[in-house]
């Protein structure tokens, strides 16, 4: 574990984020660094990819979404 020097304003968009996403102001950082990461290796990528990647390869199982049919 090291210490990482960041701009203030960027630890309250941290804090914050992390209310809201029910994570520590640590775990916030660290899912921003490691999918930043990874869009860097991988920069064709849209978020949305990188998750569903990562989420498979820890073979989470996703629940599929219920879209309600037009009632036109």
């Amino acid at each position: 574990m090291g210490i990482v020097k960041i701009d203030d304003i960027l630890h309250e968009d941290a804090r914050l984020a992390a209310s809201v996403m029910c994570r520590s102001i640590n775990a916030q950082a660290e899912f921003w660094m490691k999918i930043g990461m990874l869009a860097e290796a991988h920069p064709t990528l849209s978020f949305n990819d990188i998750v569903t990647a990562q989420l498979a390869s820890a073979r989470v199982h996703r629940p599929e979404v219920a879209v309600p049919r037009d009632t036109v």
